[in-house]
């Protein structure tokens, strides 16, 4: 298929243009920035600039690559760690998730691209209630706090949005893997505490995997929402300590959630110590899920370990 792929330069754009050149596409692949050209080009793809909240630059973007069929990756992320200002720090990918997915899915349907598939997300959205991971049917937090709610929201409409339209939105877990994670500078910082009792759930994917089931799904999935996430989810108070280990940083502190409330905000409070993971069942039975990094321990090793004195000496 022709791809044109929105975000290319993005996290999980880099590792997915050259999957799908392996796979035989030919991949048209933007970014809001002319100096990513070249970039994309090294990889495979055909580089356009394009900002996805301009209507007549999508159009004419639309007109000139004439796709097969779309995957929307794009994003505006800043600093991921400012869970206090949790919708501040989304808002301009909240704008992605709402006007961008409307305009792309508008454009995409007057020009019959017959594939449009879509990156979401899985971890903190599922009510809080009931057992540590859920399924794609599961209901989503009806009662997001005050911190989340637009960026949630935002996410269930980019959900709505494109499964209606017959489009398939990928639920990806927390990723890794980029060696400049600002997630995992402050974990090394030790500016990452443990809450409460750490009780909240996450599910991590590793960018590789998730950009392999972004083709499997591309190829062959049907209409509808994914979990695309590793086999492990797991509670903070488990990963965060292991991780740090992995790093070979110092273990994390510990907040009581009165205390994480006032500095951190209520979002880090909820998300460390009521999130609910999720499943990858229903992603491995129909779109033949297999995973390189089926558990974030051996994932975040192979992504972050510092080499021993043994391996440097040899």
């Amino acid at each position: 298929m022709r791809v044109l792929v929105v975000g290319a330069s993005g996290s999980v754009g880099t590792r997915l243009v050259p999957q799908l050149v392996e796979r035989g596409h030919e991949v048209i692949g933007s970014s809001r920035a002319s100096e990513r050209a070249e970039r994309l080009r090294a990889l495979g793809a055909q580089p356009i600039v394009l900002d996805a909240l301009d209507a007549a630059a999508v159009r004419r973007a639309m007109d000139t690559a004439r796709p097969d069929a779309i995957v929307y990756e794009a994003t505006a992320l800043a600093d991921l760690t400012d869970f206090k200002h949790f919708d501040r720090s989304f808002a301009q990918t909240n704008r992605l998730r709402t006007e961008g997915t409307d305009l792309l899915l508008a454009t995409a349907r007057d020009a019959r691209v017959r594939r449009f598939v879509a990156q979401s997300y899985a971890c903190h959205r599922y009510a809080r209630e009931g057992g540590p991971v859920k399924t794609e049917d599961d209901p989503l937090d009806p009662t997001p706090v005050a911190a989340m709610r637009e960026t949630l929201a935002a996410m269930q409409y980019l959900d709505q949005a494109v499964t209606t339209a017959g489009g398939i939105a990928l639920r990806y877990g927390s990723f890794y893997g980029d060696p400049d994670d600002r997630f995992v500078d402050a974990i090394r910082k030790g500016v990452f505490p443990i809450v409460g009792d750490g009780g909240g759930v996450w599910s991590f994917i590793h960018l590789d995997d998730a950009a392999a089931a972004t083709v499997l799904a591309l190829e062959h999935g049907r209409p509808g929402a994914y979990n695309i996430v590793d086999d492990e989810p797991a509670p903070t108070n488990e990963w965060l300590p292991e991780i740090a280990r992995i790093l070979g940083s110092k273990p994390p502190q510990r907040y009581p959630r009165l205390l994480a409330r006032i500095f951190a905000g209520e979002a880090a409070v909820v998300m460390g110590t009521e999130s609910r993971g999720a499943s990858n069942a229903k992603a491995k039975r129909e779109l033949g899920f297999s995973l390189r990094y089926s558990r974030w321990r051996q994932g975040f090793a192979a992504a972050y370990a510092k080499p021993s004195a043994a391996v440097l000496s040899a």
